[in-house]
């Protein structure tokens, strides 16, 4: 059952010239509520006689259509933080540009519903309520000044300042919790006792939210009174991903020899066989459709941690629709824990080096901005891959390149701080700070990709091969044209700083290596600095001192003798 809700929402202007409030309501259905969940908003404009109206239903209107248009990826509250900067901006520039919206702003409380949480953004002076079990709860502090004379005074608020600075904060949803946004034309009029006593009496949302908004004015209130009333009705199961998640039930399917058939798949392959995953090529049998099937190894049965995991993965790469990616096809029955993805023919790079395939410069230059865009994809959506290297990218037989394995992959923005993770990766394509198990950042993808190239070009690694469970010491890179001395001085720079040693000397984003790329020879970066002796041989620069300060002693006794 998804989430279901009932809203009701009143904005009367009252004893002023116009309503300077706005309010809004976004409830899609489908894989958008899953994925994003329900947004309610209330905003105050202030400012001019024309602006303060204009900033609040700019900002609420672009809250409502944009926040939809993030990444699924993307945790709540960065969602809303992309959308308001993008919004403040709007709304200080407009201000600026035209006399008659001078000083344009206004306050913002939004209310995320998502899965069986709420997620609240706020900033000035409206306010979130949250009626649950028969009490009122305000779950919103008023941004304004302490100063008794200053107290109906903003102290935050969109388009005063441009650093926008939100307060979020969450919780866990209850069926018959009920929220009520509203401006402080209603809470400065009513008191708490009465806002609840009202919420109480009236069933329906609508019914509460006319009663706030009327009795409010019909208090003596003067300003614009408006209130934005949302119900629980019912909460979908215990997470975002109910559609995956139904599958955790499903068992294990056997191990699957060719030939056999597979809710209407036919094996004609058997593609990869690892200690815990398997991958087919199967074939749709009605359409012909030629598709991988993932699953785990049927020893696995049981393992909730590694069928979570693989469920996870599907769910990633749902998201991740892009040309550089194998794409996520539906099945059409599931009677078995699996997930199908387009097949491409073609090879993983490292299956052509081993079929001694020669990649020219050019070739590797192309490879190479396409391995960037495709992680920058990722990127994009707080993705980090962890995995990057020649056996995880993917030559099709249509020229097209394409990452694979998402399965250790962590989206960043679903992660909780301080979460334990395990390490992945191979150890020749880990950046140096991972062998200290430092927290997965989106730096080590593009440190693994300068790996791929430079192991493409030379079939060696910069720091040598690194073995599973080594402890290794990172000096200098070797520079590539050592095995390939045709390399350009301009591409020899761009992958010695992408593997540097220290994270600070290497590309910062996907698209400053794209950049650079793509620059060539017309704009070369400048060869990175050797690490000076002392600190890559700390052992040989004290051999040397030794043996220059004994050569020298030497001499001094010879010419003390003489």
């Amino acid at each position: 059952m998804p989430l279901k809700i009932d809203v009701g929402h009143a904005s009367l202007t009252g004893p002023r010239e116009r309503n300077e409030d706005f309010c809004g309501v976004a409830t899609p259905e489908g894989q958008e509520l899953d994925n994003k969940g329900v947004i309610a908003a209330v905003a105050d404009g202030i400012g001019g006689h024309k602006g303060g109206r204009e900033a609040a239903e700019y900002t609420v209107r672009g809250l409502l259509a944009d926040y939809y248009a993030t990444p699924d990826t993307w945790a709540v509250p960065r969602a809303i933080e992309t959308v308001t900067t993008a919004l403040n901006r709007w709304v200080i520039a407009e201000g600026s540009r035209n006399a008659e919206l001078s000083g344009m702003a206004t306050t913002l409380s939004a209310l995320v519903l998502r899965g069986r949480r709420f997620h609240t953004a706020h900033i000035g002076d409206s306010r979130i309520y949250r009626l649950s079990e028969g009490r009122l709860q305000q779950l919103t502090v008023d941004h304004t000044w302490e100063h008794p004379e200053l107290s109906n005074v903003l102290s935050r608020a969109i388009g005063l300042d441009p650093r926008v600075l939100m307060d979020y904060a969450e919780g866990e949803l209850g069926v018959g919790d009920r929220f009520l946004l509203t401006t402080d034309g209603i809470w400065g009029v009513l008191p708490d006792a009465l806002m609840a006593e009202i919420l109480l009496d009236h069933p329906e949302p609508q019914g509460a939210a006319a009663a706030l908004a009327s009795l409010a004015l019909a208090h003596g209130g003067h300003d614009n009174a408006s209130a934005v009333v949302v119900d629980v009705l019912a909460l979908p199961k215990a997470t975002l991903r109910d559609s995956l998640e139904d599958a955790a039930s499903l068992p294990l399917p056997p191990r699957l020899k060719v030939g056999v058939e597979l809710d209407g798949l036919i094996v004609e392959d058997i593609l990869h066989d690892s200690r815990e995953t398997l991958l087919y090529r199967v074939r749709n049998a009605r359409s012909g459709q030629q598709l991988v099937l993932k699953t785990l190894q049927p020893g696995v049965e049981g393992d909730a941690a590694a069928m979570t995991a693989l469920l996870m993965e599907e769910w990633r790469a749902r998201r991740v629709v892009s040309p550089f990616f194998p794409q996520i096809v539906p099945a059409e029955q599931r009677s078995c824990l699996y997930y199908l993805m387009t097949w491409h023919a073609g090879a993983t790079l490292q299956a052509r080096l081993d079929g001694d395939q020669h990649f020219p410069v050019g070739e590797v230059v192309r490879l190479g901005l396409s391995l960037l865009k495709a992680i920058a994809a990722l990127h994009r959506l707080d993705i980090v891959h962890r995995d990057i290297k020649t056996d995880n990218v993917h030559l099709g037989q249509d020229g097209v390149l394409r990452v694979l394995d998402l399965g250790v992959a962590v989206s960043l923005a679903e992660r909780k701080p301080g979460e334990p993770i395990g390490q992945a990766g191979t150890p020749s394509y880990m950046a140096p700070e991972l062998f200290g198990d430092p927290e997965p950042q989106t730096g080590h993808d593009l440190y693994a990709a300068g790996v791929t190239l430079y192991h493409l070009l030379t079939r060696k690694y910069p720091y040598g091969e690194i073995e599973p469970f080594q402890t290794p010491k990172f000096g200098d890179p070797a520079r590539p044209t050592r095995w390939r001395p045709e390399i350009p001085g301009w591409l020899e720079n761009i992958l010695l700083k992408a593997v540097a040693r220290e994270a600070k000397d290497r590309f910062e984003t996907a698209e400053e290596f794209i950049l650079a790329l793509e620059r060539g020879a017309s704009r070369p970066i400048a060869a990175p600095a050797r690490q000076p002796l002392a600190q890559r041989n700390p052992l040989m620069m004290w051999k040397i001192v030794a043996g220059v300060s004994l050569a020298l002693n030497f001499i001094l006794l010879l010419v003390w003798l003489h």
